[in-house]
């Protein structure tokens, strides 16, 4: 994957992506290993994608205000470096064997409040450092190798440094965050949300705005809405995986790495061809064939023993995921004003980190009272539930009205 057609400053934008993708993959795999290591309590698992996720629903909403009142690129940069610190910290302390639990879990926090702002920061940039008209494939690249990197490599690899050093994959990730630091440095010129500083109103005010101008757009608000729901299902999955692959699928930890392998596989072929493929069979399409494969996802891990079959499950949620994730953050960049990018991303982010955070409990406490299927079995009937609640929504007239609309074009990064 390289970043030619789109520019260097692309390039390097793109490199930056990947490289965080590649620590922050091998610490996901590592966290909840290392959790499980010490207990088998399924809600003190589950806790760590909680406190995982709980950032997002603290800081997304005043983190787009920030994103769209500073200059986009250094918050970028001055984020990476304080994760690089708390990240440090915690693989000195580990190697010390000074770290537990509770250690673990206050740096978690730590680096994912960074990554809520960063990511609304970096969805701002995209759209002043590629043309509009490649949205669509800047995102699927900056996707493809954010799968490649954070589950198809980072995935066993974590499992695998987890195995020589529970500090080594915690290690890597501090070494990739300065990298992409570096390298979001180097992009030229600055990216405020205009020329001038916007006028400066109290936060709640400004979130607000950005609040009603997404609520105003009928098909983004309909995206934004599903993707908490969903979210709520899908994370709930995710949070119990590790004991679902080692006690049910009897995977060892280097396995359990491999399911995420095989969800980036798909991510990867949805990134590669995903403006193709959407343009092939319409955004309408892309949408309805993904929720199909959402509910077909929770009833494989719920009724199958075999991990190839969950395996391949996981394989067609990928790239679903990145097709969705295409289509929905290219309409967003489409149609936002640039002066509301900030605050509009990160209501999205908000909503959906609300999903996310609710399921990482809900995961825990639904697997301990009714047993390790339980949340697959929910997630089905969800899914199913949301496909016919939805499925009308996404018609064509709607979809190709939600295109024919443009917003002011992003300003030019001043040099």
């Amino acid at each position: 994957m390289t970043g030619e057609r789109l520019g260097g400053r692309f390039a390097r934008l793109w490199t930056a992506s990947t490289l965080s993708a590649l620590g922050s993959g091998t610490a996901t795999v590592a966290a909840p290993l290392y959790v499980a290591s010490i207990t088998d309590d399924p809600l003190v698992v589950s806790a760590g994608a909680a406190v995982s996720w709980l950032p997002w629903l603290l800081f997304a909403l005043p983190g787009g205000v920030l994103a769209d009142r500073v200059d986009r690129r250094r918050l970028m940069v001055l984020i990476d470096w304080v994760r690089v610190v708390a990240l440090a910290a915690l693989a000195v302390a580990m190697l010390a064997d000074r770290a537990g639990i509770a250690l673990l879990y206050a740096v978690l926090f730590v680096v994912n409040t960074g990554e809520v702002v960063f990511r609304t920061a970096a969805q701002a940039v995209l759209p002043a450092v590629v043309p509009r008209s490649m949205l669509e494939r800047a995102n699927g690249w900056l996707g493809g190798g954010t799968q490649v990197m954070q589950n198809m490599i980072a995935g066993p690899l974590g499992g695998f440094l987890f195995v020589v050093a529970a500090s080594l994959p915690f290690a890597l990730n501090a070494g990739t965050y300065a990298l992409s630091a570096v390298l979001v440095g180097l992009l030229a010129g600055t990216y405020r949300a205009g020329p001038a500083l916007p006028e400066r109103r109290s936060v709640r005010a400004e979130v607000a705005e950005g609040f009603r101008w997404l609520w105003s757009q009928r098909l983004l608000r309909t995206m934004t809405m599903l993707i908490g729901l969903l979210n709520v299902t899908l994370t709930a999955a995710v949070a119990v995986l590790v004991l679902l692959a080692t006690e049910r699928l009897g995977l060892g930890s280097v396995g359990y790495g491999a399911l995420f392998t095989c969800m980036a596989v798909g991510g990867v072929l949805g990134s590669v061809v995903g403006d193709r493929l959407i343009a092939a069979i319409t955004p309408t399409w892309t949408v309805r064939t993904g929720l199909l494969v959402e509910a077909g996802l929770h009833l494989a891990l719920a009724a199958s023993r075999s991990a190839v079959v969950v395996g391949f499950a996981l394989f067609a949620f990928g790239a679903h995921s990145a097709l969705w994730n295409i289509v929905v953050n290219s309409l967003r960049q489409r149609l936002t004003p640039p002066a509301l990018m900030g605050r509009v991303g990160s209501t999205t982010l908000f909503v959906a980190a609300g999903g996310n955070c609710v399921g990482a409990l809900l995961g825990g406490a639904v697997a301990a009272r009714f047993g390790i299927t339980a949340p697959y079995w929910a997630g089905f009937v969800v899914a199913v539930a949301v496909i016919a609640a939805t499925w009308r929504v996404f018609d064509r007239a709607t979809v190709a009205a939600a295109y024919a609309q443009q917003a002011p074009q992003e300003p030019a990064p001043v040099a």
